[in-house]
């Protein structure tokens, strides 16, 4: 029997257990995924005072989470490109929202597709209404928590930068961010003592470590009952151009597309990330070992397409310019890859500018500048 919720009860973070509606049975919320204000702001507009479940309201936890606390923090430096609150709030919710999915995989329970579903169709609506400014918090903002979770948004988000300018339709690209946000879900269920072993495995550990693209396969077709187009981009994530990959040794167009573009974005998303073992990448260095594959691990004209997308200096690089200036990549020319769109962050003077108060200049307008070197956006925070 469902139960009603004045609406003065429900707090953004909130969670139903089970699927919460408004009036006319429209749903609301769905089980288990945090509410937004905004969601609650849109009832209100419409003169709804109360939702219905038959499930009961958790209320968010007094606690940041470890990923909230982070991105907090690194949205205090000048770096960050959280000054977009809205995109800071949407990031974070997305994060929080795959970590509670995967908590819920990794205990082997009952998930409806359909929250998989939504979350696809919200970073895909991200993308599109701000793909310049989510993909540089990929890139500068330094959050840390939820490893994995963090990771299959920002490779979600890359492949569906990638799937537009691949002009990839609709419902394509809703099956590439819902097979991108799931492809490593087969770690889940690795056994913990080889997932954060920190020698070399041993050739049985490697095994089994190789077997995730297959279970990532069995979870996505099987128990979340994807279509096999989805769920190829999780068994053929780590296949090769080349066919020396595993685990089929499948190669060129025998590999799926949305599994070819899904590559790219997690090679590309695993270097510029801080993991517990390396220091992550600058961007242009990693577009700079991208661009060296030579046809070996990608498609390359999926990777043309990736360049095309991000540029050399990819969006959110931080760069030097030859008048010693420093500045943010914040667009790119598809055209005219080193000669981007940048936000000054300190000039040639020494000023610094926060929260984005800087010039925005055009290389390719201003002939006399051009990028002498990329640089870590860390080094930069040690100079305010």
């Amino acid at each position: 029997m469902k139960k009603k919720y004045a609406l003065d009860r429900i707090t953004p973070g909130s969670r139903f257990t089970a699927d919460a509606f408004s009036e006319g049975d429209s749903l609301f919320a769905m089980a288990g995924v945090p509410i937004r204000a905004k969601d609650i702001d849109g009832l209100k507009r419409w003169g709804i005072t109360a939702v219905f479940s038959e499930g009961q309201l958790e209320e968010p936890s007094a606690a940041k989470t470890e990923v909230t606390a982070a991105m907090e923090a690194s949205a205090k430096s000048g770096l960050s490109a959280f000054a977009d609150h809205e995109l800071y709030a949407s990031y974070t919710d997305m994060i929080d929202r795959l970590k509670n999915l995967m908590d819920r995989i990794a205990a082997s329970e009952r998930i409806e597709p359909k929250i998989v579903d939504k979350l696809a169709q919200d970073l895909v609506h991200l993308v599109q209404e701000k793909e310049a400014d989510v993909v540089s918090a990929i890139l500068s903002a330094d959050v840390k928590g939820y490893d994995m979770a963090r990771a299959g948004v920002n490779c979600a988000i890359l492949s569906v930068v990638v799937g537009q300018t691949m002009k990839l339709p609709p419902h394509r690209l809703l099956h590439l961010a819902s097979g991108a946000l799931l492809h490593d879900v087969g770690m889940l269920r690795v056994p913990d003592a080889i997932v954060k072993k920190k020698g070399t495995l041993t050739p049985e550990e490697a095994q089994k470590m190789r077997a995730h693209p297959l279970l990532s396969y069995r979870i996505i077709t099987k128990e979340l009952q994807y279509p096999d187009d989805v769920g190829l981009i999780g068994l053929q994530h780590h296949e090769r151009w080349d066919s020396d990959g595993y685990p089929r040794k499948s190669g060129g167009q025998n590999i799926d597309l949305l599994a070819r573009i899904c590559s790219v974005a997690d090679a590309f998303e695993a270097m510029v990330s801080q993991k517990p073992y390396r220091n992550s990448m600058i961007g242009y260095t990693a577009m700079k070992n991208l661009l060296s594959d030579n046809s070996r691990r990608f498609d390359p004209d999926v990777l043309k397409a990736f360049v095309r997308s991000m540029g050399i200096y990819p969006i959110g690089s931080i760069v030097v310019l030859n008048n010693a200036a420093v500045a943010r990549v914040v667009d790119t020319h598809a055209d005219a890859p080193l000669r981007p769109r940048l936000k000054i962050l300190v000039d040639e003077f020494g000023k610094h500018f926060k929260d984005d108060t800087g010039d925005t200049i055009d290389l390719l307008a201003e002939k006399s500048l051009f990028i002498a070197r990329a640089v870590d956006p860390r080094e930069l925070a040690h100079t305010e």
